[in-house]
């Protein structure tokens, strides 16, 4: 194991976190709000550890699948760590296990909270709770990984530990050139949102809390509200965002050299767009009496399907008090998540496509033994190493979701509580249903169950194996 590596790129992440609290500064600055001396005094902790650990580059910087998991998951939860200190520092957040949820939670991009009054923190804070869904949206890692030069696979190796689906493909051969296009996408994304939700009325600081929360498809609210508060042309600008931030980066890139035909023949993007359409479908007719008109709920509708699937958590109104099948419908979508190469969580529309044609394939061959047949997805070959990554990853996921239901229970809240509550933080979404509804909170939960959904939130932000290696005795031997 090359642990000089691996330190670092960990001194690396506390500067970069270090860089990424200066907004926040400017944001006290701006309104006068002492609090803005725990991000002070944060920074000073990141680079007083950060500086003397990175200015010295190790003689060997060749790292692969081991170091690339081992340095994703660690760096994940350092900067966690770190980005929990001004809600404690500032005394906004008194218990280090809810600050540590609060803060998992913004980075995972899973916009569950422990507040009961988000609009009692100061703007400062606000602004660093929405910001950490941004920087945790596309990834610090591959954020960073555009920026330091390192050799031997290392790049691929971070990317593949950190970026969600089922496999990762360089848009362009340099796989540091492909982590600064995404970057650049994702920036032009956000800052284009920023710019019609002004042009829609909202504040300058709601715009940009709110495009944080959508880029990341990360949820945190600056009212109490969430989204309930603003104008019909905001929700349905947010609700269209939503939808564009699931989609697979690379199709962006795909559109913008101008190979049409290829980003649109994506049978992922296919499926994920029908399966919104048959969502909203589905929920307007089964919640039509409750609105006062078909358009309105549609908007409804529409707002928490795309809020759902991509894994984002804003809402519009309380779809706790919906009829079960509409409550149904959006549990299922917790699970469906986002497209594969988005900065949605969730076990991803690919894998579900992929699993479809896999027993699809099954089941000519017990009626045909002698039959080859292959599994295709856009007219290319999948590998059997990518179906057999889904399998194992479903079966991981099934036995980790279940533990943290059993696990979670000791609590004695009911059962559709704990359920979702797991769906939501494992599958990164944000409220459940019952007890952690939109209206409601998890701080209900023990401080023992809230550390088992803050697990979760990073296996499900991390796809379950580069924190799981955490706790292999053989990732840490010498080789």
């Amino acid at each position: 194991m090359n642990y000089s590596i691996i330190f670092y790129i960990l001194g690396w992440i506390l500067n970069f976190e270090a860089a990424f609290m200066v907004l926040p500064c400017i944001v006290a600055l701006i309104y006068g709000e002492p609090s803005g001396w725990s991000f002070v005094i944060t920074m000073i902790l990141c680079l007083a550890i950060g500086l003397p650990v990175s200015l010295k580059k190790p003689r060997n910087q060749i790292f692969y699948t081991a170091e690339g998991f081992v340095t994703v998951s660690l760096s994940w939860i350092l900067l966690s760590v770190m980005g929990a200190l001004p809600f404690l520092f500032s005394g906004y957040i008194t218990n280090p296990v809810d600050a540590l949820f609060e803060t998992v939670s913004g980075f995972t991009t899973t916009g569950a909270s422990i507040l009961s009054d988000v609009e009692a923190l100061p703007r400062c804070l606000l602004f660093w709770r929405s910001f950490t869904h941004w920087i945790g949206g596309m990834g610090v890692l591959v954020f960073i990984l555009s920026l330091l030069p390192l050799t031997g696979g290392s790049h691929m190796n971070l990317m593949k530990a950190e970026s969600p689906g089922p496999s990762v493909s360089r848009l362009v051969p340099k796989v540091q050139t492909t982590a600064k296009l995404l970057y650049q996408i994702y920036f032009t994304m956000t800052v284009v949102e920023v710019v019609i939700l002004l042009f829609g009325g909202m504040p300058l600081f709601d715009s940009l809390t709110v495009a944080f929360g959508t880029a990341g498809t990360g949820g945190f609210a600056i009212k109490n509200s969430s989204m309930g508060g603003y104008s019909p042309f905001l929700q349905n600008v947010v609700t269209v965002f939503m939808i564009l931030f699931g989609i697979n980066f690379n199709i962006y890139f795909l559109i913008l050299i101008r190979k049409f035909d290829q980003a649109f023949k994506s049978e992922e993007l296919r499926c994920y767009l029908l399966i919104i359409a048959a969502a909203t479908g589905i929920i307007t007719l089964n919640t039509l009496y409750m609105y006062d008109s078909v358009l309105e709920t549609f908007r409804h509708a529409a707002f928490q399907v795309a809020s759902i699937i991509t894994t984002t958590g804003f809402a519009t109104t309380n779809f706790d008090i919906w009829p079960q099948a509409s409550r149904t419908v959006l549990v299922l979508l917790m699970f469906v998540g986002a497209c594969a190469g988005s900065t949605g969580g969730g076990i991803k529309v690919s894998r579900f496509v992929i699993l479809i044609k896999t027993i699809r394939k099954e089941m000519v061959q017990f009626l045909h033994p002698q039959s080859l047949g292959k599994i295709k997805m856009d007219g290319k070959i999948v590998e059997h190493e990518v179906v057999r990554s889904v399998n194992v990853f479903l079966i991981a996921y099934v036995l980790l979701f279940a533990l943290s239901v059993l696990l979670i229970a000791v609590d004695n809240q009911d059962l559709i509580t704990n359920f979702t509550a797991v769906a939501a933080t494992f599958n990164n979404v944000g409220p459940g249903l019952e007890l952690v509804g939109p209206t409601s909170n998890f701080g209900l939960f023990s401080n023992f169950s809230k550390l088992v959904l803050t697990f979760d939130m990073l296996v499900g932000r991390l796809e379950i194996f580069p924190v799981l290696i955490l706790f292999s005795r053989d990732t840490w031997k010498r080789f």
